[in-house]
């Protein structure tokens, strides 16, 4: 039903939201728990847990989420304050802010990365100096 790989979000989010395969949503969501798509979303997504994007996935939206796995297609900025992970079936075309990236191999990323996380070391190191 959701692909072939199974993607599970941390122990302690449930998915509270599922747009499923063929279903088509614009508008804006706005959610507490863990959102997966597998649909096709046209809008803004802003939740405080993890969003995950299936393979058949097709998101043109902006992004705001604590974390973000992706299989499938974005369009629009992503600011993820953890992790953001792009599987080998992504397709990403936008600009980033994330706390850590991780990209498979084949994955297909455009656009521009601002990793927070290295701007904390970056601050942490001056200031031992």
């Amino acid at each position: 039903m959701f692909g072939t790989k199974r993607v599970t979000v941390s122990a302690g989010d449930q998915v509270g939201t599922i747009i499923g395969k063929g279903t088509q949503f614009k508008g804006s969501i706005n959610a507490v728990g863990a959102l997966r798509i597998d649909g096709e979303v046209d809008g803004e997504i802003i939740t405080a847990s993890e969003v995950v994007i299936g393979e058949t996935g097709v998101v043109r939206a902006l992004i705001k989420a604590r974390a973000a796995t992706v299989g499938g297609t974005v369009h629009g900025n992503m600011e993820v304050a953890e992790k953001l992970e792009l599987l080998p079936s992504s397709k990403v075309y936008s600009n980033i802010k994330v706390g850590l990236l991780i990209i498979a191999e084949g994955a297909i990323f455009k656009g521009d990365c601002e990793m927070r996380n290295a701007e904390v070391a970056e601050k942490k190191g001056k200031e031992s100096k």
